[in-house]
């Protein structure tokens, strides 16, 4: 079979970042116990009210063919959240529901770009971003922000690279930093994308998991409501990550154009799926906050064992599930420091260069295991960079 070009060249380099993740399920399948701290999946589950809801949707005839944009209640409680949490007038007809907030992001640069048009990335980024981008027919363009600046990005940077650029994605609170992007680094942002007539994508999927700082989805920023397209899902806020149930919110007629790409692409997403996401929505910021609860400890435990030494440093750790470290002092690459921490003792983290270049000589640690086993898991970091840095 020939097979598209476009397809094969989704991941140009053979790799797509997630070696020592799959080198560690290969392990854990042996039977050896592997601490996982790659993947950002909570350790708790779903809530159970909210499966009781599904079943319920399920059990009552909600089985058959959705509406493609979504269902109008879970619409209206999309657009009422964005509206009250940015002030920005939103109604239904600026959301689109999609099978989470990879196929919002698919959506997203499909509606802006055209074959071989220029789109510009935050590197370090999340691993699907480059991917996505090439898999519209886009040529994905990394733009560098760097650790000494708490990988906030520079407009200086961005305004560098945005000659014939037609979209511009961007991730805070951001995976894999943990950088909450600050708001004059959003204004200077916003002001590139007008100078240059560019559209931001903003995946917002973190926005409840803010431990410091606050989160500003640039859609409410002056000027920017008709040229941002914003990402949610249910995954990380409510630990929905299999239900598959995520948005996009934007100007109704962009809108209205990925409707009609979802009737060619994944027809909507289940009835009684997005039934149990409406009762989740309906719960309010009290489930948000027990959902978000064992990250914020744990982002304490992270700053409290890296206090006491030198060898490892955190980037500011200030939203989402991870902790960006640098383990430059060892002499190691991230990769080489993942594979050795995994092979000596069955540790498994995520290289800063699976998330790009401008992550090279990190390692990320998804914070997704339970209290005393995650710091445990730390400590033994932290001892073993100790030792490769003497």
């Amino acid at each position: 079979m020939k097979l598209s070009h476009r397809i094969t060249h989704l991941t140009p380099s053979g790799s797509d970042g997630w070696e020592v993740f799959y080198k560690a399920r290969r392990m854990k399948a042996e039977g050896q116990p592997v601490t996982e701290l790659t993947i950002g999946e909570h350790d708790i589950r779903t809530a159970a009210p909210i499966l009781d809801a599904m079943h319920a949707a399920a059990k009552s005839g909600h089985t058959g063919y959705a509406m493609v944009p979504g269902t109008d209640a879970l619409r209206d409680a999309v657009a009422d959240r964005i509206a009250a949490r940015t002030a920005v007038p939103t109604t239904r007809d600026n959301i689109l529901i999609t099978p989470g907030g990879q196929a919002a992001l698919f959506a997203a640069h499909h509606a802006v770009l055209d074959q071989g048009d220029r789109a510009l990335y935050i590197d370090p980024y999340y691993a699907t971003y480059p991917g996505t981008i090439r898999g519209v027919g886009g040529d994905p363009v990394a733009v560098p922000a760097r650790a000494d600046t708490g990988f906030q990005p520079k407009a200086a940077d961005i305004a560098a690279n945005a000659e014939g650029a037609k979209s511009l994605l961007i991730n805070t609170p951001n995976n894999p930093t943990g950088a909450v992007y600050a708001r004059d680094t959003l204004d200077g942002i916003a002001q590139v994308c007008i100078d240059h007539d560019i559209t931001l994508i903003s995946d917002e999927v973190y926005d409840t998991q803010v431990w410091d700082g606050t989160h500003i989805s640039p859609r409410a920023l002056p000027g920017m409501a008709d040229r941002t397209l914003v990402v949610g899902s249910m995954s990380k806020s409510h630990a929905m990550t299999g239900s598959r149930v995520g948005w996009v919110c934007g100007p109704a007629e962009a809108i209205s154009h990925m409707i009609n790409l979802a009737t060619h692409t994944t027809y909507g997403v289940p009835g009684y799926i997005q039934d149990a996401a409406l009762f989740a929505l309906n719960q309010g910021p009290v489930l948000e906050d027990e959902v978000a609860a064992p990250f914020r400890r744990r982002r304490a435990v992270t700053e409290a064992l890296l206090s006491g030494q030198n060898t490892v440093k955190a980037s500011p750790t200030q939203g989402a599930m991870y902790a960006m470290l640098d383990i430059r002092s060892t002499g190691m690459t991230g990769n080489d420091f993942a594979n050795a921490l995994l092979d000596a003792h069955l540790i498994a983290t995520m290289p800063g260069e699976s998330f790009g270049q401008a992550g090279a000589g990190h390692v990320r640690v998804a914070m997704t295991i339970d209290d005393d086993s995650y710091a445990t898991a730390m400590r033994t970091l932290i001892d073993f960079a100790a030792m490769q840095a003497t």
